[in-house]
């Protein structure tokens, strides 16, 4: 269908939308793609602009900020999740020297369309395209010289395929995509550039105001899963209970109303008693304790003495307990986030886990080959970007064809499905030199394979064992004979990491990774099943024992509060 109007006719555009939506019952995606040059140079005009300059401007950023404002409204009304692209152009990057106002004007559709990303949580996601020069009608009037120099015309295939990466990656909001010959399509800013200008702060709040209301209805008791016998069935090992929820809250502590709750491996050592220390006899004396460690909500209430938390306020916590509906923590336990999603529950455990491990542990820098092990889970995925953003070739483990497909989407150079391939004969093959780094979360005979692929100075990073946390016994210590010796003839090092002994990292490296997922520099994977309710915990973490989990394993733990994402 197509509607001849005027753009910068606000009728003709409301006309064009209710055409649209009279016809379709819906709108899903939206392209605002007008554009023109100026007809006079504009050192050469002596006009008051209302035909050349100021035309062009209302064409160019005024007519695609009301097109965004009627999408907006529309996709709003329909409580719908919708996807807007505006067309923006490499000259709104850099300085377009033979048309200033068309330059000047693209930019500020760059800054717009950024500006706009906290609409992500509404289910909106708003980006912006920034191809250089395509052969179109205007690109044709450009000096051919010129058009050389920059690498020539952008094929329009680029443009699309550019285009449909904004509407299918859901972790895209707010972000800018650059699309050259010279370089192909990243986006803006870059990493470098990005820490020209990010504010580092210890707190999010003063960055991201977004609340919730903070007339809490508390409630007189609520329900949290503790663990009542110690073992590594998490199903048998644990309950639900409810409990009174006991006020005022205690001084410098704050009450969090738990809206997500993260999945991981460690829940079944934990259930065990496993990360406690002495024989069994003795572990089971502190029965019952609570069980979960990472989490999202809202803060429901605050105790004396806390000044720098307010009801209202998103916060994680990372700390015994999070399988709860609520939980009361010390402030300085209560870290503060822009909003309470999925998206941050895995950067938690998972997230941090893989940005200090390779950041403190693994002394990462670019130039590497880096191995990422159980790559497409809950913190591989997060490994696997980290190590190609600093430069590295990345070379990552999984088993199925999905878990392929995700970690190819993730950037990584070589992927490895065992269950296509042998592992150590495509190491061999590919890497004769050996890997230099090695993030590591199997154990068991995939360590042993991970050692052998190590190059001299390697470094073998351990978070885990999975492999081995299940069975009819539970976790066992396995023998790596000859470990000693290999490490020894190759200069290399093989370092343990346990996430709680970082934690004074934590609210640096969580900055870190929501400004870079804020940015599409990160892309987060959410495993698409769900689980609603404290019920289902013992679901999620068979499922994510069972190797079907694909990206980061999260709980709702109240629906009432959950968003819906752009899924077009």
């Amino acid at each position: 269908m197509f509607v001849k109007c005027d753009v910068t006719n606000t009728r003709d555009l409301n006309g064009a939308f209710e055409k649209h939506l009279a016809t379709y019952q819906g709108l899903d995606i939206c392209i605002n793609g007008a554009g023109i040059g100026t007809s006079i140079p504009f050192h050469k005009d002596q006009t008051d602009g209302t035909r050349t300059w100021r035309h062009a401007i209302n064409v160019n950023l005024i007519a695609v900020i009301n097109c965004t404002q009627l999408a907006i409204k529309n996709m709003e009304a329909m409580q719908k999740p919708g996807v807007i692209i505006n067309m923006g152009s490499a000259s709104g990057l850099y300085p377009m020297y033979v048309d200033p106002i068309y330059s000047g004007s693209k930019g500020g559709v760059v800054m717009f369309t950024r500006s706009l990303a906290p609409y992500k949580r509404k289910g909106i996601r708003i980006n912006v395209l920034c191809p250089e020069f395509v052969q179109t009608e205007m690109g044709l009037k450009i000096d051919t010289k010129f058009v050389d120099l920059m690498g020539g015309f952008v094929p329009m295939e680029m443009v699309v395929k550019g285009a449909f990466e904004l509407i299918t990656d859901e972790s895209k909001a707010g972000s800018c995509l650059w699309i050259t010959n010279r370089r192909g399509m990243e986006y803006w800013p870059t990493p470098v550039e990005e820490k020209k200008y990010l504010v580092r702060s210890s707190s999010f709040k003063k960055r991201f105001p977004l609340k919730v209301s903070s007339n809490f209805q508390l409630p007189k008791s609520f329900e949290k899963i503790v663990v009542h016998t110690l073992s590594h069935n998490f199903r048998n090992a644990t309950r639900i209970v409810s409990m009174p929820l006991r006020l005022p809250i205690k001084p410098n502590h704050v009450l969090v109303k738990i809206i997500y709750a993260g999945v991981n491996a460690s829940d079944v050592n934990f259930s065990s008693g496993r990360y406690f220390s002495g024989q069994n006899k003795d572990q089971g004396s502190s029965l019952p304790f609570d069980a979960g460690f990472e989490a999202v909500g809202i803060i429901a209430a605050v105790g004396d003495s806390v000044t720098d938390l307010t009801i209202g306020t998103p916060a994680a916590v990372m700390t015994f307990g999070s399988y709860a509906e609520f939980i009361m923590v010390p402030s300085k336990h209560a870290l503060p986030v822009a909003r309470p999603d999925p998206e941050v529950v895995a950067m938690l455990t998972s997230g941090l886990t893989a940005s200090i491990a390779l950041e403190k542990v693994g002394q990462t820098e670019s130039g590497k080959v880096v191995l990422v092990t159980a790559a497409a889970g809950g913190t591989g995925q997060f490994a696997v970007q980290l190590a190609k953003l600093a430069g590295n070739t990345v070379v990552a483990t999984c088993g199925g064809e999905e878990k392929a497909v995700l970690l190819k989407k993730l950037g990584v150079d070589r992927v490895i499905d065992y269950r296509a391939e042998d592992i150590k004969t495509v190491l061999k093959k590919e890497f004769p030199k050996g890997v230099d780094i090695v993030y590591e979360s199997v154990g068991g005979d995939m360590f042993n394979l991970c050692l052998n692929a190590l190059a001299i100075h390697g470094r073998l990073i351990v978070i885990g064992m999975i492999s081995q946390y299940q069975g009819e016994h539970g976790w066992k210590p396995s023998n790596y004979t000859g470990l000693c010796e290999k490490i020894l003839a190759k200069s290399q090092t093989v370092s343990g990491f346990f996430l709680v002994q970082h934690s004074h990292s934590w609210q640096q490296h969580l900055d870190r990774l929501f400004n870079i997922f804020s940015e599409g520099k990160l892309k987060v994977a959410i495993d698409p099943k769900r689980f609603l309710g404290l019920n289902a915990v013992a679901d999620a973490v068979e499922y994510l024992h069972s190797g079907k989990s694909v990206g980061k394993v999260v709980v709702c733990i109240d629906p009432s509060f959950s968003q819906p994402t752009a899924k077009l």
